[in-house]
């Protein structure tokens, strides 16, 4: 997890131990309860050394990550501290707009990744997105913020981002919403969404709009789907049984083809889909069906 915190507050009566000093404003230090954190704040490393404690006064900022602490503490260290804060701002602000969390990993990554994009404006260099078509299909809320996310950073700063790094960021904001540990897993969770909608379009054929208010249902379910499915808590709640047996005779389209969703699911995931998730899945393909007008699936 991320703290943040101004000059106030607990941390005053714990003793903090320095690691190592980056810089006057960012040190590698063992916080309260042992773990390593990468702290930064104005004057915070200025003659101060390995072994001594840690003004708390001082810290504006504290980053706990997983793993790699020297080499994050590195990282952070090469980021001016204005730049910093207005991306941590931006970034939490967008988070706030998908009503999720950020965890340490995520704002560590951005942070990276913004610091870098910029370094590559100021050479000269635009990096190329081909994403951005899935991205704008698959996670439209998050691109929207991310968009905005690229207005603020630019209007407060001289060094001006291009458009297209909103689709890297668009993917960040889906990396915490979904809490996957990393933004490739992320993106391969979003090709996987993909990949489903695809099996929809080829099941019902141009009866299936993928811009329907269904089917962003359809998708937001398999969002949470993937999240049950990574931290090993599908739903297990009886549903099952009644649903199927309803849906086998009401649907019988919408229950295969979420039958087939479910070993794609299955084979993508390596982990088996419960049966109250593939009665789930059912009902959602069932709404889609509904508002197919007639379409069947093959």
């Amino acid at each position: 997890a991320l703290r943040h915190s101004g000059a106030s507050g607990s941390w005053h009566n714990r003793l903090v131990e320095i690691l190592r000093v980056l810089n006057n404003n960012v040190v590698l230090a063992r916080d309260e309860i042992g773990r390593e954190a990468i702290l930064t704040g104005r004057g915070l490393g200025f003659q101060r050394k390995r072994g001594q404690d840690v003004d708390a006064s001082l810290i504006s900022r504290r980053y706990i990550p997983a793993d790699n602490a020297q080499s994050v503490a590195e990282v952070i260290a090469g980021i001016p501290l204005e730049r910093l804060a207005l991306i941590e701002r931006v970034f939490r602000k967008a988070a706030r707009g998908l009503n999720t969390d950020v965890p340490s990993s995520t704002l560590i990554a951005v942070v990276d990744h913004i610091n870098q994009a910029m370094a590559r404006v100021c050479q000269g260099l635009t990096m190329d997105y081909p994403l951005r078509a899935e991205v704008a299909h698959l996670h439209p809320e998050e691109l929207r913020l991310a968009e905005a996310m690229v207005e603020e950073i630019n209007a407060a700063q001289e060094v001006q981002l291009p458009g297209g790094e909103a689709v890297a960021l668009a993917l960040h904001l889906f990396t915490a919403a979904i809490g996957a540990p990393s933004a490739q897993a992320a993106s391969e969770q979003s090709r996987l969404i993909g990949q489903v909608m695809r099996l929809l379009e080829k099941s019902f054929g141009e009866a299936f709009d993928a811009d329907s208010v269904n089917a962003a249902r359809f998708a937001v379910h398999l969002r949470y789907f993937l999240v049950r499915a990574r931290t090993a808590v599908q739903i297990e709640d009886g549903t099952s049984s009644l649903v199927a047996e309803a849906l086998r005779v009401s649907d019988p389209d919408a229950y295969r083809v979420a039958r087939r969703i479910r070993d794609l699911l299955e084979i993508r995931l390596n982990t088996a889909v419960t049966d109250d998730e593939t009665a789930y899945l059912a009902l959602h393909v069932a709404r889609l069906t509904s508002s197919l007008q007639g379409g069947h699936a093959e």
